[in-house]
């Protein structure tokens, strides 16, 4: 099974059992709903504690929860710098609009120019502005950085594992 983070716990909040969570997910709203199950991975941890969203409140630039059977702060304070994460059953393709993906879809693909000339391997995307970066691994040659933008990125086909490019002069 596959964990997927979708945010961390920062610390407690109140005397009630809720946690402030920093949501590292573009969908906070389903991840974190009242019923949700999230798993708790504490540093240096393996094993993750099964939690079960019982309230969920934004506050801030916080997301507020409390969880199942967790009514005290006693209860909760041994998960701050928790990181939650969700399973790939929990992933839903309903979330993404045409042409969107999750990154752990777009690494491994292989990355092809629309002459059919093999590049490389995406190993990593960056997100560091206006839009994604990502970092394709060449064998024998430095890695090639990839704005994914329209004018570059042609067509994404899951299926076949590829993503067709269109190398715009300076990429090389």
């Amino acid at each position: 099974m596959a964990y997927y983070t979708v945010g961390t716990i920062v610390n407690t909040h109140g005397i009630k059992g809720e946690v402030r969570v920093i949501a590292t997910t573009d969908f906070p709203e389903s991840r974190f709903a009242v019923g949700s199950t999230l798993y708790a991975f504490a540093k240096g941890q393996t094993k993750p504690v099964t939690l079960t969203v019982a309230t969920m409140r934004k506050h801030k630039n916080f997301y507020l929860l409390g969880f199942e059977g967790k009514p005290s702060i006693n209860d909760v304070e041994l998960y701050k710098q928790s990181t939650l994460k969700v399973t790939d059953n929990e992933l839903e393709t309903g979330d993404l609009q045409p042409g969107e993906y999750y990154y752990h879809q777009i690494v491994g693909l292989k990355v092809v120019t629309e002459d059919g000339e093999e590049l490389g391997e995406i190993k990593e995307i960056l997100s560091p502005g206006a839009n994604d970066v990502w970092v394709v691994d060449r064998p024998g040659k430095d890695d090639l950085l990839l704005p994914k933008i329209d004018d570059v990125v042609k067509k994404v086909d899951l299926d076949a594992g590829q993503v067709t490019v269109e190398l715009m002069e300076g990429l090389e």
